[in-house]
């Protein structure tokens, strides 16, 4: 009782430290945190899709890279298109230049026929096709002709026709007499102002001197025109 005591020293922290503990906002803040990343990994478990494993990914960038170098060739392909398409347009543009251009020169061959018919002299044996000029020609077994026709009683329109060339002459062998022969008739769409122009043939080593152009609405009709006219 009576022995020697301790000393004692003043510490004054020491009892704020047997004090000391975690305040509960921080377990509130911990807490938060813990249930907020198990709340996302259950969100992403549950609705989001999985996630792709490394060859996925791989796999994924190479279609990726796939699809956008088939964008590009799309891309070039299209452009090529629309060159060749504005380059047709084009040409189409110049065709139609020159389809007017040569309807314009059509125009104007046929006012030129019209005036160079209508400036010869008529048929003097009238009728609805008058034979205004015509031309024969005998080469080898074929006669050849020319012909200027014209009507006017029908209107502007062009009339069918059937011309039937009766040839007088010579056939073939010394001595013989004189003979006519009727060809094969020609058929024809005779304009207003017509120019007509083939060849028919000849019995073989025939010599024409003389051919009648009988013109008729139809083979063995009606005659529409006549003339009589000698052989070149």
């Amino acid at each position: 009782m009576f022995g020697r005591s301790k000393r004692v020293v003043f510490d004054p922290y020491r009892g704020r430290r047997s004090r000391a503990r975690v305040p509960g906002w921080l377990w509130l803040l911990l807490a938060g945190v813990v249930a907020g990343a198990g709340g996302v990994i259950a969100a992403q478990e549950r609705w989001l899709p999985p996630r792709l494993s490394a060859a996925e990914s791989t796999r994924l960038r190479q279609d990726y890279a796939q699809a956008d170098a088939d964008r590009v060739r799309l891309q070039r392909e299209l452009e090529a298109a629309s060159s060749q398409l504005q380059a047709s347009r084009a040409g189409q543009e110049s065709l139609q230049k020159d389809r007017d251009a040569l309807a314009a020169r059509v125009a104007g061959f046929d006012e030129n026929l019209a005036f160079v018919v209508d400036a010869l002299p008529p048929d003097p044996r009238g009728g609805t096709v008058a034979v205004r000029a015509a031309r024969f020609t005998a080469r080898g077994d074929a006669l050849h002709y020319d012909l200027a026709l014209s009507h006017e009683h029908a209107g502007p329109r062009a009339i069918a026709g059937v011309m039937q060339l009766v040839v007088a002459g010579a056939p073939a062998g010394a001595g013989s007499a004189g003979r006519s022969v009727e060809l094969q008739p020609v058929e024809m769409q005779i304009a207003r102002q017509h120019v007509a122009r083939g060849l028919v043939p000849l019995p073989s080593g025939f010599t024409p001197r003389q051919v009648t152009v009988r013109l008729l609405d139809r083979a063995g009709g009606r005659l529409l025109g006549m003339r009589v006219l000698g052989v070149r």
